[in-house]
This record gives C-alpha cells, structure tokens and sequence, in this order.
C-alpha cells in the first residue's frame, strides 16, 4: 500500500508535467516563443520559474545537508541571503534594465546581449563556449539528491531514476519550449513551498518540537569543529566567515547565471516586474530558508547517519537529509519525492533550454552566416536538448556508478566560473555606458581560469581559497573590481553607438493620467 501511494503520486505528477508540455506547444512555434515565451509571461510564472530554477535538489539535499552539518542552525542565513540578495535586490537591479535594453537589442540569449552590447562577436562565441562547458556538468549535478531519496523510497536503480526523469523533462521542454517550462515551474514550485513547510513541521516534531530540537542542537559538541559549546545552535555558528563565503556564492551568484538572468528577459511588462519581485522573493525566502533551515538540524540525526572518524557523516554529507527523513510517514515521503523531483526537474529544463539556445543561436547560427530558417534554428534546439540531457544522464551515472572524482569537483566549480565570468560585465553593462569588450574579456579569463585551476591544483591555493565556494564568491567579487578598472584603462566605446543603446531607458511613453501623477 505504502508504495502504491508513492508510485501513484509520481504518476500523476508526471501526467500533469507531460500534459503543460503538450498544451504550450502552440507557444513554442517560433524562435521568440520557444525560447522567451514571446516576452509575454506574467509574474507569477516568471517569479516562480526564477525560483525553481534557483533551487534544485542540490540545495534541498546537498548543500542543506553539508552546510546545516557544518555551521548548525546558523547555515539559515545562507537561505535568507538567497531571498534578499539572491532574489530581492536581482529583481530590483537587473529586472527592468533587463528587460528594456535585452528587447531594444533584440538579443534572446546573455551571449547575444554581450554582442550587440559590446559590438564583439567575439564575446559572443566565448560566452557561448564557456556556458556549454560549465552548464553540462552542472546539470549532471541536479540529479545526484535523487539517489538516496529514491533508494530509501523505492529501493530503485538510481540509473533508472535518473533516465526516467531526463526523458520526462525533455519532453515537455521539447514540446512547450520556455511557456511549458514557465508553467510546470509555477506547478513545481507551489509543491515545493506546501512540501517544505510539511517536511520542517514533522522533522520538527520527531524531535520534541523546535525548543526541544534547538535544546538537543545547543548540546552537540564537535570539538574538532569548535570548543564553544552550544555553537550549532548560535546566531553565526562555528565558522561565519566561511558561511559568508557560501551566502555571496549561492546568492549573488544568481546574477550572472544565464538561465537565471534570461527569466527577466522574458517577463510582459513594468507591472509584472514589481509583483514578481515580491512573489520572488517570498517563494526563496520559504524555500532557501526552509531548506537550510531543516539541514541545521541534521546533527540531532546522528544516530541514523553515523559519522565517521573524521567527524563527517557516513555516506557523505548527501546522506544527512535523507536520514532525517527516513522516519517520516509514507506519504510525506512520497510529498518529499516528488518535491525533490520537482526542483530538479524545473531547473533541469531551465539549463537545457538555456543550452540548447545559446548554442544554437549564438554559434551554429553564426557558422552558417545567419542563413538558417526559424524552422531549422527550432529543429536544432530540440535536438539540442535531446543531446545535452543525455550526455547530462551519462555523467551522472559514470559518477554515481564510479565515483570520478573530476566530474564532482568540476560539478562544484561550474556555478563559479559562470557567474564570476558573466556577473560584471552583465551588470556594468546595464548600467555604465563606459564599460569596454577588453574588460569583458578580462572578467571572463579571469574567473573561468581561477575556477579551473581551483579544480585542478587546488592545493597550491591559500587556504581560505581552497574551497570551490569560496574561490566562486571570490571571483565574482574581483569581477566587480576588474571591469572597471580594465574599463578606464581601455580605450572608450563608440559614444554615439552607447547612446543609441542606451536610448531605450529615456523612450518617451504615454499613459493615461490615472497611471501618472505630476505637476500639471
């Protein structure tokens, strides 16, 4: 009975999934709406498809998991830096410049804004290149929070797992395109925020209830970690500074991250902006929040984990969530599945889309001279898709099956290249007429090559450095620094050219005197 009720939950789940997909087809019949939804999504699904993209698995069972069992219940401010900054302030800075200057320059794609921006194609093969590298890795990543949770639910293949959820979501992404991508998100995400809520709710209560659990979280004593006592249950933990390392990596990240950046380009109008960036920042603050929140207490669980000599959990820090989880009733287990499989899946969609369309209309595009028909540039991009989540579905399970250690770290390391290469130049670029191409090309040589050297001798970093988070956060923080240091050292953009772009911020627009209030 118990998995009867489990499996019946999947396959609803899924049939609702297949079924937006077939539905938004008649909004994927040309390129502007298969890849923006014809920038005419409101803000609910807009702020909803920003936030399932922003959080998969890897926070709810990853980094919940390794953050909550390193720095205690202070890892929350990790979950409340992803609403305010993550969500917040990338609304407010970036939405409405986004918005405006992406349509004046007809650019679908961050590469192609980088372009027509910048005036380099150049740039806009790079960019190109450096997200199919990075996105490709980062997508085998999302599914590795299914194994344990499926195992534990289903004792099914993790092969199997992963196939079937890869084949689900590149069938209603080829179907629907950005719309059917939009919709199921807003459907993921309202899962997502009823289904954390539950899940804190009970794990709480296994324990006692939230005082008893925060009584039993003070009395952990990790002396390898901290001499305090009750540092697990105090405002900033044992370790802030690497803390704040993880708060600027997974929240300021967001602001260069392709497919996060492109949910602006898409949004209908001012008004949606100004509501999504509330319905936003509301679904990270329950989400991130939640999910840091409930991994604070995985060392209550320790029983059920094991730790080893080294004072990690047994199994890996993926294994504290799924322990804590363990005892819940059947159908919050099922709820948990598919809450799981539902930020997977909308952040899959996401980076598969954002794949498939940078590269399609970005880099073969260009090789055939700008002489390929809509219907083929379609065609390419569906295909595309196919083949970025197989290669996805192979990584994961080479890695899940052999444990190759370079697929993880260069997993880990993708998130800040991406960002660390793309956040200034995207920025300054919105908003200072001075920035130049060279600063872009700095930035981007800059972060892609401190990531990967991160990966490879990290070693010979300096010790705070020597954590991928760190070394990300890093990055894009001299990113901030390096564009316009590089931009004043450099010769100045074609002033004529830069006011024609920025013209679209001073358009004149008449409205009806209720919508303006003014000096007669």
């Amino acid at each position: 009975m118990d998995l009867f009720i489990k499996l019946a939950l999947l396959v609803v789940f899924f049939g609702v999934m297949i079924y937006v997909g077939l539905y938004s087809r008649r909004h994927a019949t040309d390129v502007n709406g298969f890849v923006l939804g014809g920038r005419s999504v409101g803000p609910w699904l807009t702020a909803f498809a920003y936030g399932t993209s922003y959080f998969s698995a890897v926070v709810f069972v990853g980094y919940a998991g390794q953050f909550g069992w390193k720095y205690g219940i202070a890892t929350t401010w990790a979950g409340i830096a992803n609403a305010l900054l993550g969500s917040l302030a990338a609304w407010v800075v970036l939405g409405r410049r986004t918005r405006i200057m992406t349509q004046h320059l007809d650019s679908a794609t961050m590469p192609q804004f980088f372009e027509k921006r910048f005036g380099s194609k150049s740039l806009k093969i790079v960019a190109s290149a450096i997200i199919f590298i990075f996105l490709i890795p980062y997508t085998a990543s999302l599914y590795n929070g299914l194994s344990r949770l499926f195992a534990m639910a289903f004792n099914i293949d993790y092969a199997v797992c992963v196939i079937v959820m890869a084949v689900l979501t590149g069938v209603y992404v080829i179907a629907g395109g950005y719309m059917a991508t939009a919709i199921n998100d807003f459907i993921q995400g309202i899962i997502m925020l009823f289904g954390i809520c539950a899940v804190i709710v009970a794990v709480l209560r296994s324990q006692g209830g939230f005082l008893a659990a925060l009584d039993g979280l003070a009395r952990v004593q990790d002396v390898a970690v901290s001499e305090t006592p009750g540092v697990f249950a105090s405002f900033f933990g044992p370790d802030p500074l690497n803390l704040l390392g993880v708060m600027i990596l997974t929240s300021l990240g967001t602001w260069g991250l392709p497919q996060m950046v492109q949910k602006f380009y898409a949004i209908t109008n001012e008004g949606a902006i100004s509501k999504g960036t509330i319905i936003s920042t509301f679904f990270a603050l329950v989400v991130a929040g939640g999910s840091y929140f409930l991994g604070g207490f995985g060392r209550l669980f320790t029983e059920q984990i094991g730790v080893t000599e080294a004072g990690t959990p047994v199994g890996g820090f993926d294994a504290v969530v799924p322990a804590m989880l363990s005892g819940l009733p059947t159908i919050l287990i099922a709820i948990v599945v598919v809450l799981v499989m539902s930020a997977s899946m909308s952040t899959l969609s996401s980076l598969v889309l954002a794949s498939s369309s940078t590269l399609t209309l970005d880099f073969l595009k260009d090789l055939r001279k700008g002489k390929m028909e809509e219907k083929s540039q379609l065609f390419t991009m569906r295909a595309l898709i196919v083949v970025f989540i197989a290669i996805s579905v192979v990584i994961a399970i080479i890695q899940y099956r052999s444990n190759v250690t370079f697929i993880a770290q260069l997993m880990g390391v993708s998130w800040g290249a991406l960002a660390g290469a793309f956040l200034a130049p995207f920025l300054y670029g919105l908003y200072w007429k001075r920035t130049t191409a060279p600063a872009c090309w700095v930035s981007f040589l800059f972060s892609t090559v401190v990531m990967l050297l991160n990966m490879l001798v990290r070693g010979s970093f300096p010790v705070l450095l020597q954590s991928p988070i760190n070394a990300g956060a890093f990055c894009m923080l001299a990113g901030l620094v390096i564009v316009p240091v590089v931009s004043a050292l450099t010769k100045a953009p074609d002033r004529a050219r830069v006011e024609r772009i920025f013209s679209c911020y001073e358009r004149k627009v008449t409205v009806p005197a209720r919508d303006s209030i003014g000096d007669e």
